[in-house]
């Protein structure tokens, strides 16, 4: 009897479970339990993209089944795009693809498609990208009562900087923020954004609206007037405030444009209201924040000239520091909102191409 048991311990011991395989690509291939493992499963071969405004990316996306679980195919596979907002509990539908039913939504329509390079390819292309097409996106493909998702994040290349309108510092309440960005051709930054350009350098000692409702600021050089001497450098995170009530200034994010930033040749200086007009009869409009912070970061623009831009402020590009002209810094300095009608600067201008 005991040597009947130890036969049939053995014999379960070296008992073959049997698992379902299918191939990848380049020869991978993935072992999958037959009763509880995945039979679909979806992957991006990059975390991250980068772009810039007015490009084109893909966002990869491949998808591998198991044909052993699904059989010859009776399901119909259903891949789903979506963006990710900041609170991670919404998100925005970019594009459907069923069969031969494919949809796009909002800003989405068309520039979005499937880039279909194989049967088993969900990869998303965008087309003609904007500053609001930054951020985290989810590839999902669904077939049967399979699922399974993939997140690429799309970076794009630009430059953060810091504002306050005419009226000074913390006015801005967070909606108010968001439309004083859009005003000067730029989106309200991300966190990722903002620490990503503190690592570059940035150092301002005013709190700021960020894209997820916070208020922060990047020190690169600990002082009393901001956080105090002995801290160390970082983004400083002042939490969420009401954004109704609360007012801060606040972080905008820009990238390259499709045009020609230029500081006009003028015989005179010029009021703003005769600046204005300067840039229209030279076929072009003053210029805004974003365009002049963009021009300096992305092109290398440098003039030591102060001229007029659309928010009435007066600022001037510099790219190599010298005497006289930022000596000890690379910026785009800054000379404040003077007198429209009595004070006179020249005027930078912007001039899009069709």
């Amino acid at each position: 009897m005991k040597s009947l048991l130890l036969l049939v311990l053995i014999s379960i011991c070296w008992a073959d479970h049997p698992s379902d395989n299918y191939t990848l690509d380049h020869g991978r291939v993935i072992h999958i339990q037959a009763e509880n493992g995945p039979h679909l499963l979806v992957e991006a071969e990059q975390a991250k993209v980068f772009s810039h405004r007015g490009g084109n990316v893909t966002l990869p996306c491949k998808f591998f089944r198991d044909p052993t679980a699904f059989g010859s195919g009776t399901h119909k596979i259903r891949i789903k795009w979506t963006k990710l907002t900041s609170d991670y509990l919404k998100e925005v539908d970019v594009f459907v693809s069923m069969g031969y039913h494919k949809k796009a939504y909002g800003g989405y329509q068309g520039r979005v498609f499937l880039k279909g390079g194989s049967d088993n390819d969900a990869s998303l292309v965008i087309t003609d990208l904007t500053l609001e097409d930054y951020g985290k996106y989810k590839c999902e493909v669904i077939e049967g009562l399979e699922d399974d998702t993939a997140v690429v994040s799309l970076d794009l290349q630009g430059v953060v900087f810091p504002y306050f309108p005419r009226l000074g510092r913390y006015n801005l309440n967070f909606h108010e923020a968001q439309q004083a960005c859009l005003d000067q051709d730029a989106v309200i930054a991300s966190f990722d954004q903002l620490y990503d350009a503190w690592r570059g350098g940035l150092d301002w000692c005013n709190a700021g609206w960020l894209s997820d409702g916070s208020v922060q600021y990047p020190i690169t050089k600990p002082r009393e007037p901001c956080g105090g001497q002995n801290t160390v450098p970082g983004v400083r995170n002042y939490g969420f405030w009401d954004k109704d009530k609360s007012r801060y200034d606040v972080f905008c994010f820009t990238s390259n444009f499709n045009g020609r930033f230029y500081y006009l040749i003028h015989p005179t200086k010029l009021t703003y209201d005769e600046a204005v007009q300067a840039c229209l009869n030279d076929g072009a409009r003053i210029a805004k924040v974003g365009q002049i912070f963009a021009a300096w970061k992305l092109l290398g623009y440098d003039r030591c000239d102060a001229g007029w831009l659309e928010d009435g402020s007066v600022r001037y590009p510099i790219s190599r520091p010298r005497r006289r002209c930022s000596p000890t810094e690379a910026a785009v300095r800054f000379a404040g909102f003077p007198d429209k009608k009595h004070k006179l600067y020249g005027v930078y201008c912007f001039r899009a191409y069709n």
